[in-house]
């Protein structure tokens, strides 16, 4: 008996069968991307100013009270910028804090003060963007060409900065005499303070470099996938120093706002202030990861802490609640990081079925 070798026909596909994904909710979309992450952040803010409307009224409101949330705000928020773009290149910056007091210190010191006297008010400034973007060089050379974690080595810019600091000053207070300086930095302009305009012109300048220029295509890239931005050909350990050079330009501008708004330079200026820059800038939407990053959301971020800090004060709360609510806020926005980044990956990594 011969054996019958019969093939069976394959089940033809349904031609008319859909086998695209199903179409997001144009809702689902917007909520999704960077505008309706930060519609998100305005309504948190808004939350926040009902209810320092409600337990503190006038005072809350009061335009001067304005004028202080943004004064506050400001210093952090330079600094904010600039750490940004490294958090969005992957990296972290511990050192920012530590490299404004320095700044200060520096720019304040009885012989720089008297040359600025004898020349202008200008070289104050100059000789504090100039140590901050020293330090950042430091850090960035180290991170990039040291090949050392860039936790490590910030932290240890930290440790150092501050030491150098203390051992420059004497751990004593340098008092601004320089009086073009302090007129310059406590003016108003339209009835708003200099810090403030100063804030938003970093800002501003920050938003375009990072959304409107190859630098910062290129530093999203790096933090998206680090080896695929080399193999594209981008300088990426240049660029790291870049980077880090960036947030020690900030911090130095930073240091030389705090010296206007207080008139004395100090190493105790910047305490712990890294904590607070990065909870803002990872509060505004930026992936810690890195890969993402966000201007606007820094700029919302700050505005919120700032406020929250604001509310707080109005009503005598208690520092170590302001403390446990802003580390419960930090800790809510890595874990809803972390949870809309890994669906993010899901989404990019489920094949797409072929249509036959």
């Amino acid at each position: 008996m011969s054996e019958q070798n019969t093939k069976v026909a394959e089940p033809r596909p349904d031609a008319t069968a859909d086998h695209s994904e199903p179409k997001a909710n144009p809702v689902q979309n917007f909520l999704r991307g960077p505008a309706g992450r930060n519609v998100g952040l305005v309504i948190a803010l808004a939350l926040l100013f009902v209810v320092g409307a409600v337990t503190s009224g006038d005072r809350f409101l009061n335009p001067e009270n304005m004028l202080t949330i943004l004064r506050y705000a400001s210093i952090i928020g330079v600094v904010s910028v600039g750490v940004t773009f490294v958090i969005t290149a992957g990296g972290i910056d511990l050192s920012v804090g530590s490299v404004l007091g320095l700044t200060s210190v520096v720019a304040s010191l009885t012989s720089v003060q008297l040359a600025a006297t004898q020349s202008s008010w200008i070289l104050m400034v100059i000789v504090a963007l100039a140590v901050g973007a020293f330090a950042g060089l430091v850090n960035g050379l180290v991170v990039a060409y040291g090949n050392v974690v860039s936790f490590i080595a910030t932290l240890a810019m930290l440790v150092g900065a501050r030491g150098l600091a203390e051992l420059i000053s004497g751990r004593s207070t340098q008092i601004v005499t320089n009086r073009d300086f302090s007129q310059i930095m406590r003016s108003d302009v339209l009835g708003i303070p200099i810090l403030v305009w100063i804030f938003v012109v970093v800002a501003v300048a920050g938003w375009f470099l990072l959304n409107r220029t190859t630098f910062g295509r290129r530093t999203i890239a790096i933090g998206g996938n680090l080896e695929a931005a080399r193999l594209a050909g981008i300088k990426v350990k240049r660029h790291q120093v870049y980077l880090y050079v960036l947030a020690g330009l900030t911090a130095g501008i930073g240091g030389v706002m705090m010296l206007g708004r207080t008139t004395a330079g100090t190493s105790t200026h910047g305490l712990l202030l890294e904590l607070e820059v990065i909870a803002a800038v990872v509060v505004g939407g930026t992936l810690l990861i890195g890969g993402r990053g966000t201007i606007m959301g820094t700029v919302l971020g700050v505005l919120i802490f700032s406020t929250l800090v604001n509310v707080f004060t109005q009503n005598n709360l208690d520092t170590s609640i302001q403390a446990l609510v802003r580390g419960l806020i930090l800790v809510v926005a890595v874990l809803l990081q972390q949870r809309f980044a890994t669906r993010g990956k899901t989404r990019r990594a489920k094949p797409k079925p072929v249509k036959v």
